[in-house]
């Protein structure tokens, strides 16, 4: 029996059928089982009541809907609300905030309908992280979700327990255990990190079916945003410099990580797609493929943090650290500054805008020469800087392209990738 399969149309159809009334023995009937069962069921699947979940579907495109300028009573009231309160009420229930801090925040996105088939499903059910707290002695915390500050997206890996801790979760093993040692050496040097909080018994995690479960503490201060960096130029040279201090530390770090080689990666995943998506000349491609190839075997690797976005460092007074390390492996040591310079354009980019994309330009420059302050780039790094960016870029876009969840981050950074590339001679810096 595919009960994913059984799950996947009943999610289908409640998308289809959010404005009308939905009832879980209608859904039940329609997999062929009895209500209990099928309450299982979904829940295994899904992380959470089947009507939970419709309630929350119903909520999410309701505030996108008003986002998009409708008049909010007619919204709500096709969404099955009797009042204005009664929507207000759920919502605050639901998300942890009132509708309209959830729409100053950025958080209304255009909704996208779960594919149980596409991507790991990781949400858990607040009574599950409550019963998993007990190993913490956090029963009794409050649990609520977590928003990244720059595209107001919910992270469906960690909730925050009270107000000091984080709960995370990884279906990979490796993964958890990296990031606690990481965030270990880390704070054995002084940077301000998330530190891991063992159990009552002394352990680092737990194990739940095929979750690993995981508490830190949580850090406090200022997350950055696109527009620090556009007002002040000084903010992003800061950056460069701090992912260079990490990378100092890292490369004193030794632990299984995963080994990717970028190059491989782009030549043999996102150019064979990118040809579908981008209209550049076979001509661009050659070269692109040849130039890089030249430098990739003499351009320095260790282990990286992978996604040092704004979001994920953290400033407050005079310390300084990075969220998290989940996706640290060991790759070419320059893709972190450039990784970095990039997320900063993705938060603001629009291709009509001038002035700002000649900031950018000027961010970048400030982002490399910070981190080359701190740690030394050979002449090969500053002729691959480039490829790096436009790698990157390839290898996200292509990414986003396949999955139903990122057709909005798909669009920036298609129109992103094509402009970088428009302007790949300013982004030699020697």
């Amino acid at each position: 029996m595919d009960y994913k399969k059984i799950i996947q149309n009943s999610i289908d159809y409640i998308e289809d059928n959010l404005k009308t009334q939905i009832t879980a023995a209608e859904l039940s009937n329609q997999a062929g089982y009895s209500i209990f069962y099928y309450y299982r069921l979904f829940q295994s699947y899904v992380g959470m009541p089947v009507m939970q979940y419709i309630l929350r579907r119903r909520l999410i495109h309701a505030v996108y809907e008003i986002h998009c300028g409708r008049k909010r009573i007619d919204v709500i009231l096709e969404y099955g609300f009797d009042t204005y309160a009664g929507f207000y009420k759920a919502f605050r229930r639901e998300f942890g905030c009132t509708p309209s801090d959830f729409l100053k925040k950025g958080r209304a996105k255009r909704p996208y309908k779960l594919n149980l088939n596409e991507e790991k499903h990781m949400n858990i059910s607040d009574k599950k992280a409550l019963k998993l707290l007990k190993h913490w002695n956090l029963e009794n915390e409050s649990i609520s979700n977590i928003y990244y500050k720059g595209n107001g997206e919910k992270d469906d890996t960690a909730l925050y327990v009270g107000k000091d801790f984080v709960l995370k979760f990884s279906d990979d093993l490796g993964k958890v255990k990296n990031e606690v040692k990481l965030c270990k050496a880390m704070e054995s040097t002084g940077l301000y990190v998330s530190s891991p909080v063992l159990t009552t018994d002394g352990r680092e995690y737990v194990q739940d079916g095929e979750l690993f479960f995981y508490v830190t503490k949580r850090i406090f201060g200022s997350q950055m945003v696109s527009n620090d960096f556009y007002d002040d130029l000084e903010k992003a040279r800061f950056v460069g410099e701090i992912i260079g201090q990490l990378h100092l530390i890292l490369s004193q770090t030794e632990m299984p990580v995963d080994d990717v080689d970028l190059y491989r990666t782009v030549k043999d995943y996102a150019m064979l797609k990118a040809r579908k998506i981008f209209s550049f000349s076979e001509q661009f491609y050659r070269d692109y493929i040849d130039d890089f190839g030249k430098l990739y075997n003499k351009l320095p690797k260790q282990i990286i943090h992978r996604d040092p976005n704004p979001a994920n460092i953290i400033v407050s007074q005079d310390k300084w650290g990075f969220i998290d390390f989940k996706l640290s492996e060991r790759n070419l040591r320059i893709y972190d500054p450039c990784y970095a310079a990039t997320a900063v354009l993705s938060e603001s980019f629009d291709e009509n805008d001038t002035v700002m994309l000649s900031k950018w330009l000027e961010i970048y420059k400030n982002v490399i020469c910070g981190y080359d302050s701190v740690v030394k780039l050979t002449d090969e790094e500053y002729k691959a800087l480039p490829y790096v960016v436009i790698a990157n870029q390839l290898v996200c876009t292509v990414y986003f392209s396949e999955h139903d969840k990122y057709t909005e981050l798909f669009e920036i950074n298609k129109r992103m990738t094509a402009w970088l590339v428009s302007v790949i001679d300013e982004l030699k810096l020697k």
